[in-house]
């Protein structure tokens, strides 16, 4: 603002100050750089703070440094070498700060006002007055106001990080999409071809090319723009050996070679761009697996060279691309070949210098597949077995009645003669109490008829007594039945009329099934496959699954050609009996028996069963 005279004109100071000022505003806000924006910034502030004797800006990478002056009022050549604690100070402790200084000169003391820049957490630099004494209060004034000052500075480095950050962003975009392009196509080279034009177009190169190495040879596989090209040209010579040169050396080749940087050879990239007219070329190495499975190589016209950012956005395409440019080369060659390169991989594993683990397991297992090949072992037939009783008697009822009592069910050990059940005997008792009382009856009459000595009627009625006799004698016999006994010691096996009582029963029917607890015969459910191998007088060793703990050792009797279907299979009745036989065997117990046949390679009794499957399988495929 001009300064005004008392008659509200403006002075010519007051003019020449306020067009002073404006531009350097005008030059505040047209800055391009960090240090103009920060020169004419220092200058603005050190205006509107009154008493300032020196400013300095130190500016630097964030949080590393070193920083550097980027700013110095009012002369850029004036030493601030006194400025230098306070800022050090400043950027150690990340605080604003006053500190008093002590001069020796004629200028007096001097007090320095430190305030460091700080955005988003991370140190970009120091701002440093030196103001002339004045009260404390003033000084915090002075604080304050290159505090907010100081937001300036701050919408500076976020303004270049937003900018920064959309070029990264831009950046990676374009990476992606450069290194997708393979992924679009299922052929190894309609996906090379498609993913080198894409390069070359978004990159502005007159043409880009990529070989796969193999044997240590690198191979032109695909051309930017060229579905077809001749492997044999001088062209494609001189694009593989520019390419070679890059391999040999294991590191991106830029010619011309850049002034920074690590010297490359770069023969065989300047005779290309001597030959054939690029007068930039950039040949990148694709790593995967860390090893360089393939090159790209591009060319530019000399007037647009590959600059480092250049460079960096082909190495980061590269970096993403060359794995799946890799798998699809892989995935798209021949069964054959895919089975040669395994089979070459696992040699070189085993045959290398590493891998030792892998060495160590292989070499296990092929000593166990010697050993195992040449060891023999007792080959066994194993089979589901079940215990079943070699007498099994049946007790039956002895007429028609009903249930009257019952002592035993399933599973209770009997004695013989023991009561198992009993029979209701009441139409029993009256039916004999009837027969008694007609037989008296029928021999008193007799007696008469002797007495009268009527030779027809004694006839008669010695036959009708001798009716009523036998009458009682049947009925006391099936009175002496109605208790339905144990034939013998055992073990009741079937049978349990305690839910059944005064239920009626027929003639015959069967009430218990009883069996000897002394002898057993078991019977093997063998399959079919293995029944050849069995014959009578083998012996083997049975498990029980109620006391699997203990073998019980057993002799086969008897090869039954009785077939029965049990889950898709055919098995076949084998019996045979225990060579000593536990007192806690009980019929129905199952379990595991294996039948002793001879000693056989182990390898044999391991595989025989998928030899024969594959035997069968192959004979009813076979035409």
């Amino acid at each position: 603002m001009d300064r005004l005279d008392l008659r509200g004109q403006s002075s010519p100071g007051g003019l020449a100050e306020g067009a002073e000022e404006r531009a350097l505003w005008a030059q505040f806000s047209e800055a391009t750089t960090a240090e103009a924006f920060c020169r004419s910034w220092l200058t603005l502030q050190c205006r509107i703070i009154e008493g300032v004797t020196g400013a300095l800006v130190l500016l630097g990478p964030a949080d590393r440094g070193p920083f550097t002056p980027a700013a110095v009022w009012p002369n850029p050549r004036r030493s601030m070498k006194p400025l230098t604690p306070a800022a050090e100070r400043a950027l150690t402790e990340r605080r604003g700060l006053l500190s008093r200084r002590e001069a020796g000169g004629p200028d007096g003391d001097r007090y320095d006002v430190a305030y460091p820049i700080e955005v988003g957490g991370q140190l970009h630099g120091v701002v440093v007055l030196e103001v002339v004494p004045r009260p404390e209060g003033e000084l915090q004034e002075v604080l304050r106001q290159l505090h907010w000052g100081a937001a300036w500075l701050e919408v500076l480095f976020r303004r270049e990080q937003q900018a920064h950050d959309a070029a990264e962003k831009d950046r990676l975009r374009t990476v992606l999409d450069l290194a997708a392009t393979p992924a679009t196509h299922e052929r190894f080279f309609g996906g090379a071809t498609a993913f080198v034009t894409a390069l070359a177009t978004r990159l502005d190169c007159d043409r880009v090319s990529l070989g796969v190495v193999r044997g240590g040879r690198v191979h032109i596989q695909a051309v930017s723009h060229s579905a077809h090209f001749g492997k044999e040209t001088n062209l494609i010579r001189a694009i593989g050996a520019a390419m070679e040169e890059a391999l040999d050396q294991q590191a991106v080749v830029v010619y011309p070679a850049p002034d920074e940087g690590e010297a490359l050879v770069t023969r065989a990239h300047g005779e290309l761009a001597r030959l054939y007219g690029a007068g930039a070329i950039c040949s990148i190495p694709l790593v995967d697996a860390r090893r360089v499975s393939a090159l790209l190589t591009l060319e530019r016209p000399a007037e647009r060279p590959f600059d480092r950012n250049t460079v960096e956005l082909c190495q980061g395409v590269g970096a993403l691309a060359g794995p799946l440019l890799e798998l699809l080369r892989r995935e798209d060659r021949w069964l054959v070949v895919k089975a040669a390169e395994a089979g070459r991989q696992a040699v070189a594993r085993l045959t290398g210098p590493r891998h030792t683990a892998l060495k160590l397991t292989v070499a296990v297992a092929l000593a166990l597949v010697a050993f195992f090949a040449f060891a023999k072992a007792d080959y066994r037939v194993s089979a589901k077995t079940i215990v079943e009783p070699l007498v099994r008697r049946a007790v039956v009822a002895p007429f028609s009645g009903y249930v009257a009592d019952s002592r035993v069910r399933a599973g209770d050990l009997v004695r013989a003669s023991q009561e198992l059940c009993r029979l209701d005997d009441r139409e029993l008792r009256l039916e004999r109490l009837k027969w008694l009382a007609q037989h008296q009856q029928v021999l008193r009459q007799y007696q008469q008829a002797m007495a009268l000595r009527n030779a027809a009627q004694v006839r008669i009625l010695a036959a009708q007594v001798d009716q009523a006799a036998a009458q009682l004698e049947l009925l006391t016999d099936q009175m002496e039945r109605t208790r339905v006994l144990a034939p013998f010691d055992g073990v009741v096996v079937t049978g349990d009329l305690s839910q059944a009582l005064g239920s009626p029963v027929e003639r015959g029917q069967v009430l218990f099934e009883v069996a000897p607890l002394e002898a057993f015969r078991l019977i093997l459910q063998v399959d079919e496959r293995n029944v050849a191998d069995l014959q009578a007088g083998q012996h083997g060793r049975m498990v029980l699954a109620s006391f699997p703990g203990e073998e019980l050792p057993l002799t086969v009797d008897k090869l039954t050609p009785v077939s029965t279907p049990r889950e898709g299979r055919n098995y076949f009745r084998v019996e045979a009996r225990l060579d000593k036989a536990p007192e806690r065997l009980r019929p129905g117990m199952e379990g595991v028996a294996k039948v002793e046949i001879d000693r056989r390679r182990v390898i044999w009794i391991w595989t025989h069963e998928l030899v024969d499957w594959l035997r069968l399988t192959l004979w009813s495929w076979w035409p």
